[in-house]
């Protein structure tokens, strides 16, 4: 497994080249980096192609949002 002992692991294989279908990273927080105690973990999710490009869209609509929002409330801040 690539990076042990680091908290990272690579699945749908850790060879170079091209995965086809989707990918997913896995990311353990360390015991000392972690809130209480409590496990952490981050899933990351690659897409690529039609659907990553439909969430690239959706994402920005949802930070124009967010920004919008911000501007019009700088005390939320």
């Amino acid at each position: 497994m690539a990076g042990k002992g680091n908290g990272y692991e690579e699945h749908d294989g850790n060879s170079p080249g091209m995965v086809n279908g989707p990918r997913v990273i896995s990311y353990n927080l360390k015991e000392d980096k972690r809130p209480d105690g409590i496990k952490v973990r981050y899933k990351l999710r690659i897409a690529t192609g039609k659907r990553g490009r439909e969430i690239d869209a959706r994402q920005a609509a949802v930070i124009m949002e967010v920004l919008q929002w911000l501007s019009q409330h700088p005390d939320s801040q």
